[in-house]
């Protein structure tokens, strides 16, 4: 099991953020950790018909299969370690463990003709 699995895991059977997952997160990600955190306590995650969408504090970010649009995702990180996620794809797996994603009955491509 990943450490990504273990604090999911843990968080699935809390249901909730307890300080234990938040200093598990904080441990194998480090300030994206915090970001996701605090994105996830902030009700950034939002799932559309399509996409699940973070939103970011310059733009919106689409995670999709574990993967995402960033630049962090696509530059900083190792594709083949599982542990290594930007903060959106943390924030979206906190989001989908404690259920604390915003849903929006509408497709994506509705929502960014607004922006």
């Amino acid at each position: 099991m990943t450490d990504v699995e273990e604090w999911v895991a843990d968080l699935e059977a809390a249901g909730e953020l307890t300080p234990d997952a938040v200093s598990a997160i904080v441990a194998v990600h480090d300030d994206r950790g915090h970001q996701a955190i605090e994105a996830v306590g902030e009700g950034r995650v939002k799932q559309y018909r399509d996409f699940t969408v973070v939103v970011g504090h310059d733009d919106e970010y689409i995670v999709e299969d574990g993967g995402c649009t960033c630049a962090d995702s696509e530059y900083n990180l190792d594709a083949d370690d599982p542990d290594q996620l930007c903060w959106h794809a943390i924030a979206v797996r906190i989001a989908e463990a404690i259920d604390a994603v915003d849903e929006h009955d509408m497709w994506y491509s509705e929502v960014r003709e607004f922006l």
